[in-house]
């Protein structure tokens, strides 16, 4: 890129302003500012088209990556092995007295003391 101070500048100018004359200079400073727009979008989108020529070819890449994963099936073992049963189906049994109580029938003691009655005043007296 070019590296103008504002020394270089200054000079540009009052070169321009003596070969063009300042009748003609606002014109051609119109003119010069049209050619830069035109370089700049330009530029932006030959900047976005090669953006988007390079996300493309990434996405070709991930693409043919997983098509080749899908071909290869690393993991068709396992869904053979996940399709079967864990543990062998357990037969019902054909009575309910060969069946077991889950919960028990009768409660168990407990070793607690009988609660003693509230005094009719309340909480405990001291």
């Amino acid at each position: 890129m070019i590296d103008l101070s504002w020394s270089h500048i200054l000079i540009v100018l009052i070169v321009a302003l003596v070969v063009v004359g300042p009748k003609d200079l606002p014109r051609l400073m119109h003119t010069l500012g049209r050619w830069m727009a035109k370089a700049r979008a330009m530029a932006d989108q030959f900047r976005r088209s090669f953006d988007e020529m390079s996300r493309q070819t990434e996405l070709d890449e991930l693409r043919a990556e997983i098509d080749s994963l899908r071909r290869e099936r690393p993991f068709a073992g396992i869904e053979q092995t996940l399709h079967q049963p864990v543990l062998p189906p357990v037969d019902a049994p054909e009575s309910r007295e060969d069946v077991p109580p889950i919960l028990p029938t009768e409660p168990e003691p407990v070793d607690a003391a009988p609660r003693q009655p509230m005094p009719p005043g309340g909480g405990p007296q001291p």
